[in-house]
């Protein structure tokens, strides 16, 4: 037969526990719904303060920043918003837990702190304190109750780190798309102009241009560009560039008004923050000349077979994009043009590094070039970056190359 005092005592007991079952079951209930994270962290504060003995309590929970306050009731103390990883010691054996924190900080008035461990690694840390002195707060509870919600809390990080990975991967696979549709899909192999181009991303999506634009039986315009940046805004600005540039050529041939435009409408649409590296060239097949513009490109190298020998193509003007008007431009021509040979390429190529830490640079370029004046762009190509290959001893590329030859009969 119970006395009095043993009957209230496993009263308490049976209602302590029952307080319990219905914290944990709100809580689970909330994580099978699926509910935010700030909705699990309010029923939890809920049914702590509620259900259990706790009248103070602070949760800190990890994150890619160290351990971030989640939760904080009935704290007087100035308490740190983050804490450092590397300023958290917990030693499991000894049981002690070791914080340190600035000067004017303290979690002096919590009396209980509880570690959160999943798979060796500390999630959280929760600090409490207790109602009263008289009533019992079964902290092997409270401790899986926390366990519950911040493994939940750190699932739910984990799937929108996983959606945003997705996000991104879809991204980058758009911007790809974007950028193989504004590259020209058959380049001319005819009597009278081949070409050939190589183009190595350096990723998924790269910030290489090229183009080649046959305006007439007569007239052809050539291109290679470099935009600032990378991913989709690389690819985007790319594809507003070659949308406006296709519709300049199509009712015009005058290279400054074409430069000028295109420089506004970058700067326009970028407010200076962007910018494009950029060589045009015009050919006329009938009268045999030559008309470019370098906006702080590489500039390209100009080769004659009767003559044996070559230049670079550096008149022009700066990147497009830094400034609403163009400080100076310069329109660069050559007549009397036939059978010669024109190679474009962006920085990619010529900053190759090999395993001694030497750049290839553009004077090894043109010395290549000179040393293979005028030879059919295919058979130049497989040379060429064979000769790269072989300077680069494995050396891992740092940016995108684009190599674009013409040979004009």
């Amino acid at each position: 037969m119970l006395y009095n005092s043993e009957l209230t005592t496993e009263t308490v007991k049976y209602q302590r526990k029952e307080l319990e079952l219905k914290a944990l079951l709100e809580i689970t209930q909330a994580i099978n719904e699926n509910k935010t994270s700030s909705v699990l962290l309010n029923i939890f504060k809920f049914t702590c303060l509620v259900h259990l003995n706790i009248r103070s309590l602070l949760l800190y929970v990890v994150d890619q920043n160290g351990y971030k306050q989640n939760i904080a009731h009935g704290i007087k103390s100035p308490i740190p918003d983050i804490i450092p990883v590397d300023k958290v010691k917990d030693d499991i054996i000894s049981g002690e837990l070791n914080i340190e924190v600035e000067e004017g900080y303290s979690f002096n008035e919590l009396e209980t702190y509880l570690p959160v461990y999943h798979k060796d690694k500390m999630l959280a840390i929760l600090f409490l304190k207790k109602k009263d002195d008289t009533g019992e707060l079964d902290l092997d509870f409270t401790q899986a109750l926390t366990n519950i919600l911040v493994v939940a809390l750190e699932n739910k990080r984990f799937a929108r780190r996983q959606l945003e990975q997705e996000r991104l991967k879809k991204e980058v696979e758009i911007a790809s798309n974007v950028q193989r549709m504004l590259f020209p899909s058959n380049l001319p192999q005819n009597g009278k102009l081949k070409a050939k181009v190589t183009y190595i991303p350096h990723s998924t999506v790269g910030g290489d241009y090229y183009d080649l634009i046959q305006k007439s039986e007569d007239e052809v315009f050539f291109c290679i560009a470099d935009v600032s940046g990378k991913g989709m805004p690389a690819a985007l600005l790319m594809s507003n560039f070659q949308a406006a540039l296709r519709t300049l050529l199509r009712s015009s041939s005058d290279l400054q008004m074409i430069v000028e435009q295109l420089n506004y409408t970058i700067f326009e649409n970028t407010g200076g923050e962007k910018f494009i590296t950029f060589f045009l060239g015009y050919y006329n097949f009938k009268n045999r000349e030559l008309k470019y513009v370098n906006a702080g490109h590489n500039p390209p190298v100009l080769c004659w077979e009767g003559e044996r020998r070559s230049e670079v193509l550096g008149a022009g003007t700066t990147i497009l994009g830094a400034f609403e008007h163009l400080p100076f431009l310069e329109i660069g021509e050559r007549s009397h043009l036939k059978n010669f040979n024109i190679h474009l390429y962006t920085d990619g190529l010529t900053e190759n590094f090999n395993d001694h830490n030497e750049e290839y640079g553009d004077e090894r370029f043109e010395k290549y070039i000179k040393t293979n004046l005028c030879v059919d762009p295919e058979v130049f190509h497989e040379a060429f970056f064979k000769e790269l290959e072989a300077f680069s001893n494995g050396v891992e590329r740092m940016d995108d190359i684009t190599l674009l030859s013409l040979r004009f009969a």
